[in-house]
C-alpha cells in the first residue's frame, strides 16, 4: 500500500491504548449484564467514549456506523488498538464553511481541491467518510478495514476512510487527493470557482 511517509508510533498513544483496553475489560461485566450478546462491543464503546469524549458518530449511514463499530471493537479486543473518530458526518453548511475557508486560504482551485471538497462532492456530507485517529489506529484500519468495507481513499490523508460496501472487500484504487476523482470535470469546477466564490 502506498504510504508516502510514516509517522512513528508515539509512546503516549500506546499508553492510551493499554489504559482504554483495561477500562473496557473492567466495564465488561456491566456491559454483559446490559447486552449479553454484544457485551464486548458495548464495553468498547463505553471505554472509547471516555478516551474520546468529543467524538460524534451521529449522521453516519447505518452501514458506516455498523462497520466502524465492528472494526474498532475488533481492533481493541484482538489487537489492543484504539480508533477514534475526529470527523464523520458533516452538515452541508459546515462543509461549505470549510470549503469557503480553504478558498480564502488557498486562493486557487487547483491547490484547493487537494484539501477539501464542496458539499455536493463530499463523502462526509453523505455520511460514509470517517476521519480517524491516532495514526496507529489508522494503520490498523488500513490493514484490516476491508473486512468491514472501510478503505483508506487518499494518499495525502492517512486519516480518511470511507465505507464502500460496493467494493466487496477489494480496496478501491487510492487517489492522490480528494479532488483527484473529479479531475475530468474541470469545466464544472471552473464554473463554480469563477461564478460562486469570487
Amino acid at each position: 500500500m502506498n504510504q508516502p511517509h510514516t509517522i512513528p508510533p508515539r509512546p503516549r498513544d500506546r499508553l492510551f491504548a493499554v489504559v482504554t483496553l483495561v477500562l473496557a475489560a473492567l466495564l465488561l461485566p456491566a456491559a454483559f449484564a446490559r447486552r449479553p450478546g454484544r457485551a464486548r462491543e458495548l464495553a468498547c464503546r463505553w471505554a472509547l467514549g471516555m478516551r474520546f469524549p468529543a467524538e460524534d458518530l451521529t449522521g453516519l449511514t447505518d452501514g458506516a456506523m455498523a462497520a466502524f463499530t465492528a472494526a474498532r471493537t475488533e481492533a481493541l479486543w484482538r489487537h489492543g488498538q484504539i480508533i477514534g473518530l475526529t470527523s464523520g458526518y458533516r452538515d452541508p453548511l459546515v462543509q461549505q464553511r470549510m470549503f469557503d475557508e480553504q478558498v480564502r486560504r488557498c486562493g486557487s482551485h487547483p491547490s484547493l481541491r487537494t484539501l477539501v471538497l464542496p458539499p455536493a462532492r463530499s463523502p462526509h456530507v453523505k455520511g460514509i467518510a470517517l476521519d480517524v485517529r491516532p495514526h496507529e489506529g489508522a494503520r490498523w484500519l488500513e490493514r484490516h478495514g476491508a473486512r468491514y468495507d472501510l478503505y483508506r481513499i487518499y494518499d495525502n490523508e492517512w486519516w480518511h476512510f470511507e465505507h464502500r460496501p460496493e467494493c466487496g472487500g477489494i480496496p478501491p484504487r487510492r487517489r492522490p487527493h480528494p479532488g483527484a476523482d473529479h479531475i475530468d470535470d474541470e469545466e464544472e469546477l471552473d464554473r463554480q470557482w469563477n461564478g460562486q466564490w469570487r
